[in-house]
Protein backbone atom coordinates (compact mmCIF):
# COMPACT_ATOMS: atom_id res chain seq x y z
CA UNK A 1 0.00 0.00 0.00
CA UNK A 2 1.66 3.32 -0.84
CA UNK A 3 1.55 5.43 2.16
CA UNK A 4 2.75 8.99 0.26
CA UNK A 5 1.29 9.69 -2.52
CA UNK A 6 -1.75 7.77 -3.03
CA UNK A 7 -3.63 6.37 -6.05
CA UNK A 8 -7.26 6.66 -6.32
CA UNK A 9 -10.32 6.48 -8.88
CA UNK A 10 -9.53 9.11 -11.64
CA UNK A 11 -12.20 10.49 -13.92
CA UNK A 12 -11.53 11.53 -17.46
CA UNK A 13 -13.40 12.02 -20.30
CA UNK A 14 -13.10 10.02 -23.36
CA UNK A 15 -10.78 11.43 -25.29
CA UNK A 16 -11.81 9.94 -28.75
CA UNK A 17 -15.37 11.95 -27.85
CA UNK A 18 -14.01 14.74 -25.79
CA UNK A 19 -11.88 17.66 -27.50
CA UNK A 20 -9.22 17.53 -24.95
CA UNK A 21 -8.19 21.46 -25.56
CA UNK A 22 -11.61 22.59 -24.94
CA UNK A 23 -11.95 19.77 -21.65
CA UNK A 24 -9.05 21.27 -20.15
CA UNK A 25 -8.49 24.89 -18.61
CA UNK A 26 -5.94 26.82 -16.39
CA UNK A 27 -6.04 26.88 -12.79
CA UNK A 28 -8.51 29.38 -11.24
CA UNK A 29 -6.58 31.74 -9.64
CA UNK A 30 -4.60 32.97 -12.94
CA UNK A 31 -6.02 35.94 -15.00
CA UNK A 32 -7.76 37.22 -11.55
CA UNK A 33 -7.69 40.78 -13.24
CA UNK A 34 -8.24 39.92 -17.15
CA UNK A 35 -11.57 38.53 -17.14
CA UNK A 36 -12.08 38.69 -20.96
CA UNK A 37 -9.23 36.14 -20.73
CA UNK A 38 -11.88 33.80 -19.26
CA UNK A 39 -14.76 34.81 -21.50
CA UNK A 40 -12.78 33.81 -24.18
CA UNK A 41 -11.87 30.72 -22.98
CA UNK A 42 -15.56 30.25 -22.37
CA UNK A 43 -16.42 31.45 -25.92
CA UNK A 44 -13.82 28.72 -27.07
CA UNK A 45 -15.42 25.72 -25.40
CA UNK A 46 -19.02 26.20 -25.61
CA UNK A 47 -20.01 23.37 -27.77
CA UNK A 48 -17.86 20.83 -25.89
CA UNK A 49 -17.41 19.34 -22.30
CA UNK A 50 -15.05 21.53 -20.32
CA UNK A 51 -13.76 21.83 -17.34
CA UNK A 52 -14.39 25.32 -17.66
CA UNK A 53 -17.64 24.34 -16.37
CA UNK A 54 -16.68 22.87 -13.35
CA UNK A 55 -14.87 25.17 -11.93
CA UNK A 56 -15.24 29.21 -10.36
CA UNK A 57 -12.28 31.64 -11.65
CA UNK A 58 -11.06 33.94 -9.13
CA UNK A 59 -11.93 36.39 -11.42
CA UNK A 60 -15.75 35.66 -10.92
CA UNK A 61 -15.69 34.88 -7.20
CA UNK A 62 -18.45 37.83 -6.51
CA UNK A 63 -20.41 36.05 -8.24
CA UNK A 64 -20.23 32.82 -6.51
CA UNK A 65 -23.40 32.23 -5.26
CA UNK A 66 -24.89 32.80 -9.07
CA UNK A 67 -22.41 30.01 -10.17
CA UNK A 68 -21.62 27.36 -7.41
CA UNK A 69 -24.93 25.67 -8.03
CA UNK A 70 -24.85 25.69 -12.16
CA UNK A 71 -21.09 23.79 -11.29
CA UNK A 72 -22.51 21.83 -8.65
CA UNK A 73 -25.21 20.64 -11.74
CA UNK A 74 -23.15 20.14 -13.88
CA UNK A 75 -20.30 17.93 -12.02
CA UNK A 76 -23.38 15.32 -11.78
CA UNK A 77 -24.06 15.18 -15.48
CA UNK A 78 -20.54 15.04 -16.47
CA UNK A 79 -20.56 12.10 -13.79
CA UNK A 80 -23.54 10.34 -16.22
CA UNK A 81 -22.46 11.20 -19.39
CA UNK A 82 -19.02 12.05 -19.86
CA UNK A 83 -16.66 11.02 -17.22
CA UNK A 84 -14.81 7.10 -17.42
CA UNK A 85 -13.69 6.27 -13.66
CA UNK A 86 -9.94 4.79 -14.20
CA UNK A 87 -9.78 3.03 -10.97
CA UNK A 88 -6.72 3.49 -8.21
CA UNK A 89 -4.89 4.81 -11.16
CA UNK A 90 -1.91 7.76 -10.86
CA UNK A 91 -0.39 9.16 -13.94
CA UNK A 92 2.60 10.36 -15.16
CA UNK A 93 2.87 13.47 -17.11
CA UNK A 94 4.50 15.83 -19.73
CA UNK A 95 4.00 19.43 -19.86
CA UNK A 96 5.21 20.92 -22.87
CA UNK A 97 5.14 24.20 -21.81
CA UNK A 98 4.80 27.27 -23.74
CA UNK A 99 8.57 28.08 -24.12
CA UNK A 100 9.08 24.64 -25.46
CA UNK A 101 11.00 22.82 -22.35
CA UNK A 102 8.97 19.73 -20.60
CA UNK A 103 8.07 19.49 -17.32
CA UNK A 104 7.66 16.36 -15.80
CA UNK A 105 5.56 15.58 -13.00
CA UNK A 106 3.44 12.67 -11.33
CA UNK A 107 -0.68 13.39 -10.65
CA UNK A 108 -1.75 11.32 -7.42
CA UNK A 109 -3.45 11.82 -3.89
CA UNK A 110 -1.67 13.08 -0.65
CA UNK A 111 -3.13 12.22 2.77
CA UNK A 112 -4.15 15.35 4.19
CA UNK A 113 -3.58 14.13 7.67
CA UNK A 114 -0.01 14.49 6.65
CA UNK A 115 -0.74 18.16 6.35
CA UNK A 116 -0.53 21.45 8.15
CA UNK A 117 -0.90 24.57 6.95
CA UNK A 118 -0.64 26.43 10.48
CA UNK A 119 2.44 28.57 11.24
CA UNK A 120 5.06 26.41 12.67
CA UNK A 121 3.93 23.21 11.44
CA UNK A 122 6.11 20.05 10.88
CA UNK A 123 4.23 17.44 8.94
CA UNK A 124 5.44 15.59 5.87
CA UNK A 125 3.13 18.34 3.49
CA UNK A 126 4.05 22.18 4.34
CA UNK A 127 2.79 25.66 3.06
CA UNK A 128 5.66 27.53 1.34
CA UNK A 129 3.67 30.35 2.23
CA UNK A 130 1.78 31.63 4.56
CA UNK A 131 -1.70 31.29 4.20
CA UNK A 132 -4.13 34.10 4.80
CA UNK A 133 -7.38 32.53 6.48
CA UNK A 134 -9.55 34.82 5.27
CA UNK A 135 -9.12 33.32 1.68
CA UNK A 136 -10.03 29.60 2.86
CA UNK A 137 -13.68 29.93 3.66
CA UNK A 138 -15.19 31.19 0.15
CA UNK A 139 -13.41 28.47 -0.95
CA UNK A 140 -14.59 26.00 1.12
CA UNK A 141 -17.94 26.88 -0.23
CA UNK A 142 -17.21 26.16 -3.62
CA UNK A 143 -15.82 22.58 -2.57
CA UNK A 144 -18.44 21.96 -0.12
CA UNK A 145 -21.33 20.13 -2.27
CA UNK A 146 -19.46 19.70 -5.00
CA UNK A 147 -19.24 15.92 -6.06
CA UNK A 148 -15.76 16.40 -7.91
CA UNK A 149 -12.22 17.67 -7.39
CA UNK A 150 -9.79 18.98 -10.22
CA UNK A 151 -6.34 19.31 -8.58
CA UNK A 152 -4.15 22.60 -9.79
CA UNK A 153 -1.95 21.80 -6.60
CA UNK A 154 1.44 21.40 -7.57
CA UNK A 155 3.36 19.53 -4.94
CA UNK A 156 7.25 19.79 -4.92
CA UNK A 157 9.96 17.49 -3.94
CA UNK A 158 13.78 17.75 -3.20
CA UNK A 159 15.25 15.17 -5.31
CA UNK A 160 18.59 16.05 -6.88
CA UNK A 161 19.69 12.72 -7.19
CA UNK A 162 16.29 12.49 -9.60
CA UNK A 163 14.85 9.16 -7.94
CA UNK A 164 11.30 9.36 -7.83
CA UNK A 165 9.86 10.67 -11.00
CA UNK A 166 12.84 10.31 -13.77
CA UNK A 167 12.78 6.79 -13.54
CA UNK A 168 9.01 6.76 -14.99
CA UNK A 169 9.99 8.67 -17.23
CA UNK A 170 12.69 5.98 -18.95
CA UNK A 171 9.56 3.65 -18.74
CA UNK A 172 7.01 5.76 -19.90
CA UNK A 173 6.73 3.99 -23.60
CA UNK A 174 5.19 0.79 -21.54
CA UNK A 175 2.62 2.65 -20.02
CA UNK A 176 -0.88 3.22 -21.44
CA UNK A 177 -1.72 6.32 -22.82
CA UNK A 178 -4.56 8.19 -20.49
CA UNK A 179 -4.55 11.84 -23.06
CA UNK A 180 -2.56 13.45 -25.62
CA UNK A 181 -3.26 16.55 -26.96
CA UNK A 182 -2.54 20.57 -27.25
CA UNK A 183 -3.79 23.46 -24.64
CA UNK A 184 -6.06 26.21 -25.80
CA UNK A 185 -3.67 29.56 -26.10
CA UNK A 186 -0.28 28.76 -26.77
CA UNK A 187 0.02 27.08 -23.61
CA UNK A 188 1.83 23.77 -24.99
CA UNK A 189 0.63 20.52 -24.64
CA UNK A 190 0.20 17.44 -22.45
CA UNK A 191 0.46 13.70 -22.71
CA UNK A 192 -0.46 11.65 -19.41
CA UNK A 193 0.00 7.75 -19.37
CA UNK A 194 -1.33 5.34 -16.50
CA UNK A 195 1.41 4.22 -14.18
CA UNK A 196 1.84 0.51 -13.50
CA UNK A 197 1.81 -1.47 -10.45
CA UNK A 198 5.24 -1.62 -10.25
CA UNK A 199 5.70 1.90 -11.06
CA UNK A 200 3.83 3.12 -8.29
CA UNK A 201 5.24 0.71 -5.70
CA UNK A 202 8.93 2.33 -6.91
CA UNK A 203 7.36 5.77 -6.45
CA UNK A 204 6.08 5.01 -2.85
CA UNK A 205 9.76 3.59 -2.00
CA UNK A 206 11.67 6.52 -3.30
CA UNK A 207 9.71 8.95 -1.79
CA UNK A 208 10.42 6.91 1.61
CA UNK A 209 13.65 7.26 1.37
CA UNK A 210 13.24 10.96 0.60
CA UNK A 211 11.54 11.65 3.63
CA UNK A 212 13.91 9.65 6.12
CA UNK A 213 16.21 11.70 8.81
CA UNK A 214 19.27 10.34 7.29
CA UNK A 215 18.36 12.19 4.12
CA UNK A 216 17.26 15.11 5.99
CA UNK A 217 20.71 15.42 7.34
CA UNK A 218 22.82 14.68 4.17
CA UNK A 219 20.91 17.39 2.44
CA UNK A 220 20.58 20.24 5.03
CA UNK A 221 23.28 19.57 7.38
CA UNK A 222 20.32 19.51 10.24
CA UNK A 223 18.42 17.04 12.48
CA UNK A 224 14.50 17.81 11.76
CA UNK A 225 11.23 16.73 11.03
CA UNK A 226 11.38 15.48 7.83
CA UNK A 227 9.92 17.45 5.11
CA UNK A 228 8.46 15.31 1.92
CA UNK A 229 6.13 17.54 -0.21
CA UNK A 230 6.23 21.39 0.02
CA UNK A 231 3.30 22.94 -2.03
CA UNK A 232 4.16 25.27 -4.92
CA UNK A 233 1.21 26.09 -6.58
CA UNK A 234 -2.18 25.51 -5.14
CA UNK A 235 -1.79 26.62 -1.37
CA UNK A 236 -4.89 28.19 -0.76
CA UNK A 237 -6.69 25.50 -2.53
CA UNK A 238 -5.22 22.58 -0.67
CA UNK A 239 -5.53 24.45 2.52
CA UNK A 240 -9.72 24.47 1.71
CA UNK A 241 -9.79 20.77 1.07
CA UNK A 242 -7.93 20.54 4.57
CA UNK A 243 -10.24 22.49 6.55
CA UNK A 244 -13.22 20.85 5.09
CA UNK A 245 -12.26 17.53 5.50
CA UNK A 246 -11.47 18.61 9.41
CA UNK A 247 -14.94 19.50 9.38
CA UNK A 248 -16.44 16.67 7.89
CA UNK A 249 -14.50 14.60 10.42
CA UNK A 250 -15.66 16.72 13.51
CA UNK A 251 -19.02 15.41 12.05
CA UNK A 252 -18.65 11.74 11.50
CA UNK A 253 -15.68 10.80 14.35
CA UNK A 254 -12.18 9.42 13.42
CA UNK A 255 -13.34 6.42 12.62
CA UNK A 256 -15.36 7.25 9.68
CA UNK A 257 -13.21 10.10 8.42
CA UNK A 258 -10.47 7.30 7.64
CA UNK A 259 -12.00 6.32 5.00
CA UNK A 260 -13.88 9.29 3.82
CA UNK A 261 -12.76 10.64 0.27
CA UNK A 262 -12.30 14.06 1.55
CA UNK A 263 -9.30 13.10 3.28
CA UNK A 264 -7.60 13.08 0.35
CA UNK A 265 -6.45 15.50 -2.48
CA UNK A 266 -5.22 14.93 -5.73
CA UNK A 267 -2.36 16.97 -7.16
CA UNK A 268 0.93 16.75 -9.44
CA UNK A 269 4.10 15.97 -8.18
CA UNK A 270 7.59 18.00 -9.35
CA UNK A 271 10.92 17.44 -9.05
CA UNK A 272 12.20 21.09 -7.66
CA UNK A 273 15.24 20.22 -10.06
CA UNK A 274 13.35 19.74 -13.19
CA UNK A 275 15.10 21.71 -15.50
CA UNK A 276 11.80 23.23 -17.30
CA UNK A 277 10.76 24.84 -13.20
CA UNK A 278 12.15 28.20 -13.39
CA UNK A 279 11.94 30.29 -10.36
CA UNK A 280 11.13 33.70 -10.61
CA UNK A 281 11.19 36.90 -8.12
CA UNK A 282 7.95 38.50 -7.30
CA UNK A 283 8.77 42.53 -6.65
CA UNK A 284 7.16 44.87 -4.83
CA UNK A 285 5.32 48.55 -5.91
CA UNK A 286 4.57 50.85 -3.54
CA UNK A 287 1.07 52.95 -4.10
CA UNK A 288 0.57 56.36 -2.09
CA UNK A 289 3.55 57.08 -0.15
CA UNK A 290 5.34 59.71 0.51
CA UNK A 291 8.94 58.96 -0.90
CA UNK A 292 11.35 60.87 1.22
CA UNK A 293 9.16 59.13 4.41
CA UNK A 294 9.30 55.91 2.66
CA UNK A 295 13.03 55.93 2.33
CA UNK A 296 13.52 57.31 5.48
CA UNK A 297 11.75 54.98 7.55
CA UNK A 298 13.27 51.88 5.38
CA UNK A 299 16.81 53.14 5.98
CA UNK A 300 15.76 53.21 9.40
CA UNK A 301 14.44 49.69 9.39
CA UNK A 302 17.31 48.33 7.91
CA UNK A 303 19.54 49.69 10.22
CA UNK A 304 18.18 48.06 13.52
CA UNK A 305 17.72 44.64 12.31
CA UNK A 306 19.80 42.71 14.75
CA UNK A 307 20.85 39.23 13.10
CA UNK A 308 22.99 37.11 13.91
CA UNK A 309 25.62 38.11 11.23
CA UNK A 310 25.20 34.41 9.86
CA UNK A 311 23.23 35.48 7.00
CA UNK A 312 24.18 37.60 4.00
CA UNK A 313 23.90 41.31 3.82
CA UNK A 314 20.72 42.03 1.38
CA UNK A 315 20.44 44.86 -0.92
CA UNK A 316 17.49 46.41 -2.26
CA UNK A 317 17.07 48.75 -4.66
CA UNK A 318 14.05 51.11 -4.18
CA UNK A 319 13.02 53.32 -8.06
CA UNK A 320 10.59 56.18 -8.37
CA UNK A 321 10.54 58.67 -10.67
CA UNK A 322 13.66 57.86 -12.64
CA UNK A 323 15.45 58.51 -9.19
CA UNK A 324 17.43 54.91 -7.68
CA UNK A 325 18.14 54.72 -3.82
CA UNK A 326 20.25 51.81 -2.36
CA UNK A 327 19.32 50.21 0.87
CA UNK A 328 21.64 47.62 2.45
CA UNK A 329 20.34 45.79 5.39
CA UNK A 330 23.63 43.94 7.14
CA UNK A 331 22.45 42.50 9.84
CA UNK A 332 19.18 40.67 8.08
CA UNK A 333 17.15 38.10 10.37
CA UNK A 334 15.05 36.80 7.39
CA UNK A 335 17.27 34.44 5.35
CA UNK A 336 15.64 36.09 2.34
CA UNK A 337 15.44 39.75 0.83
CA UNK A 338 11.69 39.67 0.61
CA UNK A 339 11.24 38.57 3.84
CA UNK A 340 12.99 41.42 4.88
CA UNK A 341 11.41 43.66 2.69
CA UNK A 342 8.32 42.22 3.54
CA UNK A 343 8.77 42.70 7.12
CA UNK A 344 9.12 46.46 6.64
CA UNK A 345 6.21 46.82 4.50
CA UNK A 346 3.81 45.21 7.07
CA UNK A 347 5.27 47.47 9.67
CA UNK A 348 4.75 50.69 6.84
CA UNK A 349 0.98 49.83 5.83
CA UNK A 350 0.22 49.60 9.29
CA UNK A 351 1.08 53.07 10.22
CA UNK A 352 0.33 54.42 6.49
CA UNK A 353 -3.29 52.80 6.24
CA UNK A 354 -3.68 54.59 2.10
CA UNK A 355 -0.96 52.61 1.41
CA UNK A 356 -1.26 50.22 -1.07
CA UNK A 357 1.00 46.99 -2.02
CA UNK A 358 1.11 45.36 -5.46
CA UNK A 359 3.03 41.78 -6.13
CA UNK A 360 4.64 42.56 -9.74
CA UNK A 361 6.60 40.10 -12.19
CA UNK A 362 9.57 41.48 -13.85
CA UNK A 363 11.60 44.37 -13.75
CA UNK A 364 10.46 46.07 -16.87
CA UNK A 365 6.85 46.11 -15.30
CA UNK A 366 8.26 47.13 -12.07
CA UNK A 367 9.94 50.09 -14.46
CA UNK A 368 6.48 51.10 -16.39
CA UNK A 369 4.05 50.86 -13.32
CA UNK A 370 6.62 53.37 -11.84
CA UNK A 371 6.88 55.64 -14.73
CA UNK A 372 2.88 55.87 -14.89
CA UNK A 373 1.89 55.31 -11.77
CA UNK A 374 4.25 57.73 -9.30
CA UNK A 375 4.91 54.91 -7.03
CA UNK A 376 7.79 53.13 -5.58
CA UNK A 377 9.18 49.87 -6.86
CA UNK A 378 11.74 47.74 -4.52
CA UNK A 379 14.26 45.00 -6.62
CA UNK A 380 15.91 42.49 -5.11
CA UNK A 381 17.62 39.26 -5.38
CA UNK A 382 14.96 36.36 -5.26
CA UNK A 383 15.66 33.03 -4.38
CA UNK A 384 17.23 30.38 -5.64
CA UNK A 385 14.70 27.43 -5.86
CA UNK A 386 17.38 25.03 -4.34
CA UNK A 387 17.44 27.24 -1.00
CA UNK A 388 13.45 26.15 -1.00
CA UNK A 389 12.94 23.80 1.69
CA UNK A 390 15.83 24.86 4.07
CA UNK A 391 14.17 28.03 4.28
CA UNK A 392 11.41 26.60 4.26
CA UNK A 393 12.31 24.01 7.06
CA UNK A 394 14.52 26.67 9.09
CA UNK A 395 12.55 30.08 8.99
CA UNK A 396 8.69 28.37 8.21
CA UNK A 397 6.40 29.33 5.75
CA UNK A 398 8.03 31.82 3.36
CA UNK A 399 6.79 35.94 2.86
CA UNK A 400 3.39 35.98 1.09
CA UNK A 401 4.20 36.18 -3.18
CA UNK A 402 8.14 35.11 -2.68
CA UNK A 403 8.52 33.39 -5.96
CA UNK A 404 6.47 32.40 -8.71
CA UNK A 405 7.28 29.11 -11.14
CA UNK A 406 6.80 30.53 -14.46
CA UNK A 407 3.96 32.20 -16.06
CA UNK A 408 0.43 31.75 -15.67
CA UNK A 409 0.20 29.96 -19.29
CA UNK A 410 2.59 27.33 -17.90
CA UNK A 411 0.83 26.76 -14.80
CA UNK A 412 -0.93 23.84 -14.20
CA UNK A 413 -4.36 23.28 -15.71
CA UNK A 414 -7.58 20.89 -14.75
CA UNK A 415 -7.24 17.49 -16.61
CA UNK A 416 -7.73 15.09 -13.77
CA UNK A 417 -11.28 14.71 -11.69
CA UNK A 418 -11.60 12.62 -8.27
CA UNK A 419 -14.83 11.89 -6.75
CA UNK A 420 -14.95 13.48 -2.56
CA UNK A 421 -18.51 12.68 -2.32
Amino acid sequence: MNRYLIPRDIYLPDFDKTDGTKWASVACDQYTSEPQYWEAAYDYSKDSPSTLNLMLPEAFLSESDKRIPEINRKMKEYLESVLVCHPQSMIYLERTQSDGKIRRGIVGAVDLEMYDYNVGSDTLIRATEGTVLERIPPRVEVRRHAALEMPHIMMLIDDPRKTVIEPISVNSDKYTVAYDFDLWAGAGHVCGRFIDGKGMADIDKALGNLASAEEMRKKYGIDCPPLLFAVGDGNHSLASAKALYEEIKAEIGDKEAKNHPSRYALCEVVNLHDDALEFEPIYRVVFGADREIFISEFSEFASKRSGTGDIPAQKITCISDNEIKEILIENPESNLAVGSVQMFLDEFTKKHRDVKIDYIHGVDSVKGLVEKKNAIGLLFDGMKKNELFKTVICDGALPRKTFSMGHAADKRFYIECRKIR
